[in-house]
């Protein structure tokens, strides 16, 4: 294990989470809030730990898959811990538990919170628990390898074990720049977003939160009703449209921006998740017709909903929990399927489930032909055995945690519903669920036992389980 590069790397971390931090005390500055002291201190103790770190001296720049993972890991924890400072320097959270389950949300893109009353948040710190759905969106450290290229050789291995999805590919073929284009269409997206809810009479601010939330797939908002404080069918359109566009794989974006066209209709992935989206928002319209004062009404908040759960965001423009049973079981159901591959959205993703409908077509056709070959192909490329097994391992364990996490959650005696969502909704970072998650609630009453183990499961469905599993198996410390 390569030490040295490790602490230097996530030394390069923190020094990049404290200037991160500093758009969050502009903001105080700006509204003279309460809590710019508490950036301050916070800043100040990121630079004394981190800058040191940063110029750590190392001899071999050789980065392998197990110094990336470490990095990730790591790295991951570290920020999720200095970034829950200014929560318990405001008093705002002033339990550690309470701040890192707060963060890792954030981070994360869950949206799960233990804040009782979020309109009571200074603004400056209110930024900042928006911010962390920006940055940890397209990955902390994928942002980082975009703007800090002096990380150096082996950043790929980085990429590949933080960005979600079976495969990571480079769009060109240095990982830096693979970055930049990853957080430029990224950028684009965020500034469109802003203009639009602008142009709709929202203000800046309340723009800038409600579009990190959204293009990060997160959904910490900054009003107790969620979106549905506006009461405005046109923010919910559009904050529900760029849900659904930050489900799409990003790069297909930069195919869009070189003219292929053809390539983005073509994508297997692309079609099937647009296609859920369709069939889930329709069956859902025609389960609650007549709850809402018009037809377009109804269905743009089917249509909300299904994009909020879907792409993991977990924005709420309603109280879905009250819906009929077959609505929420569409929605509950879509926890489980995620956006796409290459996305900010969470959960297994629907480039997966894909995969595993080809295995299970492939089972049922070598019964019936035993002696054919039937290759597992997607988008014209035949999938080799690594990634299908890959695939199958991921989904095994993905059930395996959310089975045994709803086990250990239902020793709260919230009931089996709430138990199952709560680890459904942390899992697969979507943030609210069911009964006593539901989107009018919290996760605040829960033990801070049940917070940690809420808390890991959103980092290991962040890390895609695999990555975060490797480092807790005796034989990764060993040395080879």
């Amino acid at each position: 294990m390569n030490y040295g590069m490790v602490l230097r790397v996530i030394g390069n971390l923190i020094v990049f989470e404290a200037f991160s931090m500093v758009t969050a005390l502009a903001v105080a500055f700006y509204y003279k809030s309460s809590d710019i002291y508490a950036f301050v201190n916070t800043i100040m103790i990121m630079l004394i730990v981190g800058y040191p770190l940063s110029k750590f001296k190392v001899k071999n720049k050789d980065m392998k898959h197990k110094e990336a993972i470490s990095i990730v890991t790591f790295g991951w924890f570290v920020v999720s811990a200095f970034g829950a400072l200014p929560f318990m320097f405001t008093g705002a959270l002033p339990s550690f538990t309470d701040a890192f389950f707060e963060t890792v949300s954030g981070l994360t893109t869950t949206g799960a919170s233990v804040l009782t009353d979020i309109e009571s948040l200074p603004r400056g710190l209110m930024f900042w628990r928006s911010f962390l759905h920006w940055t940890g969106g397209m990955g902390i450290l994928v942002l980082t390898l975009a703007i800090m290229p002096t990380i150096g050789v082996g950043a790929f291995q980085i990429f590949k074990a933080e960005t979600p999805g079976p495969v990571a590919d480079k769009l060109v073929p240095k990982m830096k720049d693979t970055a930049r284009i990853l957080y430029t269409v990224y950028l684009g997206i965020t500034v469109i977003q802003v203009t639009l809810l602008m142009v709709g009479g929202m203000s800046f601010y309340d723009a800038l939160v409600n579009t990190f939330g959204t293009v990060g797939t997160g959904g910490f908002s900054n009003y107790n009703a969620s979106i549905g404080h506006y009461q405005n069918h046109y923010f919910y359109f559009v904050i529900g449209f760029f849900m659904v566009a930050s489900g799409v794989n990003f790069s297909l974006y930069y195919e869009l921006y070189r003219g292929r066209v053809k390539t983005i209709f073509s994508n297997i992935e692309f079609k099937v998740y647009i296609g859920i989206v369709i069939a889930a928002t329709l069956l859902v319209f025609f389960n609650i017709l007549g709850r809402y004062e018009s037809i377009p009404a109804t269905l743009n908040q089917a249509f909300f909903q299904v994009s909020s759960i879907i792409t993991t965001t977990g924005y709420a423009t309603t109280d879905f929990d009250l819906w009929p049973d077959f609505s929420k079981g569409i929605l509950f159901l879509l926890m489980f399927v995620g956006a796409s591959a290459g996305s900010t959205g969470g959960s297994i993703k629907v480039i997966r489930l894909i995969i595993l409908f080809k295995l299970v077509k492939r089972e049922v056709l070598k019964i019936l032909h035993p002696r054919a070959t039937i290759p597992v192909q997607i988008n014209g490329k035949m999938l080799n055995t690594d990634v299908i097994s890959g695939v199958t391992g991921f989904f095994f364990l993905y059930m395996l945690l959310f089975v045994g996490g709803t086990l250990l959650v239902s020793l709260e005696n919230v009931g089996l519903v709430s138990a199952a969502s709560a680890v459904a909704a942390t899992l697969g970072n979507i943030g609210p669920g069911l009964d006593f998650v539901g989107p009018t609630k919290n996760y605040s009453l829960f033990s801070d036992a049940t917070k940690w183990l809420l808390s890991f499961m959103m980092l290991f469905g962040r890390l895609e389980l695999f990555t975060f599993f490797i480092v807790m198996t005796p034989s990764y410390w060993k040395k080879v």
